[in-house]
């Protein structure tokens, strides 16, 4: 067919979505990239959290900011809504996962992973402008002196981050050419070291996708259509399995009323809309008939880092805790557990809502250690429950671990919500906390005189929290065992791909943005240039 609108269409614009639209344009395909949050450059994020409406998601309410929050009976789940996806909020760490994870899970033995993976991952690192990093501040120093004290000092490592650093003795905050690709991409600003990363880089330094793969998408002509939300997705001339392509129905995701809808044509369809935008939407697609023949695995094994977010408050010292980048410096405690020194920019302190004093106990008896120590010791409670001043103040920890631990996602109706269908965790409980690292933080909130805290949905509802919700739609050897094959084809479909976190077949016990963004390269090693592109690639 030739009567097509674009020849891709790629939902979604994070770490699987801009790598897709920038090799897809680049070898001379049109491409469309539907993205439901909305487009912001560097003077438009808020000075701070707590102005909740450019800050949080919830068009519906109001909030149209770029950082979303997903509450399930297993998990809370933190996301990201914005053109360039999740790398407009997340701490902009990449790191290599350890090459286990090949040999565990649905992907193992479909290729010759540990062969394969390392150009992939340093091509991926090439285009984020991964670096080490550079800025040290009373974060990492503190945690650098703990691991030093429990015998682990030499697990401590600065993390590998996606910023622009300055010169050594520079302040930041200076522009400068494009330094990463010879000044064919967008002037940049070094990094000022404030720990805002993740509520939005205000100066220009970090290095989000829509300063480099979606970047040069747009340069090479991929069209960007943001505020839009996929609705619909059905096979084309009554083609079920979708050799003849799809069409595709948007809606306007921020519009309350007139939803402005639209219908396109294309000839490739490319899920990327994080591991649960792009399981809800396949579920809808499958349970309505439009697609399905999508393997009932779907939903199957999703995975969190096996997660934990603690933390230290230091409440009336002077020394400020915020300096540095979100995430600068981690340390092993153990094989299995990872530990990272995290923080937020001072002021930015809307996010203490979602911590509490940390208690001992188990599952629903932490409400009650949790009053106890109300009426025990008031003072301490009510200095490390007051907003103010929270992120200057607090030492965060992001804990996670390879050990393997999933739920399963379904959609269908609850009695609570009976209008329409919701995506649900289902299955055993995964892993509230994780005991090792509830001690070490103990340990060092004594030995610096701090307050140990955890977040408050560890403690009234018995759920941990996750940035990193991965799985669902896992590569696999045939449609029993996952939803796509080892070159992200959907099962029993043509011409349909997934590429996101929801392909990860196993727990990569490390951030995982960086193998979001290698195994999309790989994707798009399987596909050729286009016959009569005129860009001389093909």
């Amino acid at each position: 067919m030739s009567n097509y609108d674009f020849d891709y269409l790629i939902i979604g614009s994070g770490f699987g979505g801009s790598v897709s639209a920038h090799r897809l344009a680049e070898k001379g395909y049109s491409v469309a990239v539907m993205e439901m949050g909305k487009r912001w450059r560097a003077e438009d994020f808020p000075e701070s959290n707590w102005n909740a409406r450019r800050f949080y998601w919830r068009p519906r309410l109001g909030l149209k900011g770029f950082f979303n929050l997903r509450p399930f009976r297993h998990v809370m789940v933190i996301c990201g809504n914005a053109v360039g996806g999740g790398s407009i909020t997340y701490a902009n760490t990449l790191l290599v996962p350890p090459e286990s994870i090949w040999d565990e899970g649905t992907w193992a033995g479909l290729s010759d992973w540990k062969e394969e993976m390392p150009a992939h991952f340093a091509e991926a690192e090439r285009m984020l402008g991964v670096t080490e990093n550079e800025l040290f501040g009373p974060a990492d120093n503190l945690l650098k002196e703990m691991a030093e004290l429990e015998g682990v000092g030499d697990t401590f490592k600065p993390t590998r981050v996606a910023t622009f650093f300055p010169p050594q003795g520079d302040p930041g905050g200076k522009t400068y050419p494009d330094p990463y690709f010879g000044g064919e991409g967008p002037e940049r600003a070094t990094c000022t070291g404030c720990g805002g990363c993740m509520t939005g880089c205000r100066y220009n330094a970090k290095n989000t996708l829509d300063k480099n793969y979606l970047y040069f998408a747009e340069k090479n002509g991929a069209e960007v259509f943001e505020e839009t939300r996929v609705v619909e997705v059905r096979p084309l001339n009554g083609q079920a399995d979708g050799r003849d392509g799809y069409e595709v129905t948007t809606e306007r995701s921020t519009a309350r009323f007139n939803k402005q809808r639209r219908t396109f044509r294309a000839g490739h369809v490319i899920f990327s809309a994080s591991s649960l935008g792009t399981q809800e939407l396949l579920f809808k697609l499958k349970q309505n008939g439009s697609l399905p023949n999508i393997s009932d695995d779907l939903g199957n094994r999703v995975r969190t880092n096996a997660e934990s977010v603690l933390g230290i408050r230091f409440p009336g010292k002077e020394v400020d805790m915020s300096p540095g980048v979100a995430i600068g410096s981690g340390i092993h405690i153990d094989q299995h557990t990872h530990i990272e020194a995290t923080r937020y920019g001072n002021g930015h302190d809307l996010n203490s809502t979602l911590t509490a004093l940390m208690v001992g106990g188990e599952g629903p008896m932490r409400i009650l250690h949790w009053l106890w120590a109300l009426l025990r010791h008031p003072v301490t409670f009510f200095r490390a429950a007051n907003p103010f001043g929270w992120a200057r103040q607090s030492l965060i920890f992001l804990v996670m671990q390879t050990v393997d631990a999933s739920l399963s996602m379904r959609l269908k109706r609850r009695w609570y919500w009976p209008f329409s269908k919701l995506l649900c965790s289902e299955g055993d409980r995964i892993p509230t906390n994780i005991p090792q690292a509830n001690e070490f933080t103990k340990k060092m909130a004594s030995h610096f005189n701090g307050i140990p805290f955890t977040t408050a949905t560890e403690i009234f509802f018995n759920v941990p929290f996750t940035a990193h919700c991965m799985g669902g739609c896992a590569m696999a050897d045939s449609p029993e065992h996952g939803v796509i094959d080892s070159q992200n084809r959907v099962f029993n479909y043509q011409n349909l791909y997934v590429i996101d976190g929801s392909m990860l077949g196993a727990n990569l016990g490390v951030n995982p943005s960086l193998t979001i963004t290698a195994l999309a390269e790989r994707a798009m090693s399987f596909i050729p240039p286009k016959e009569d592109s005129n860009n001389g690639n093909g």
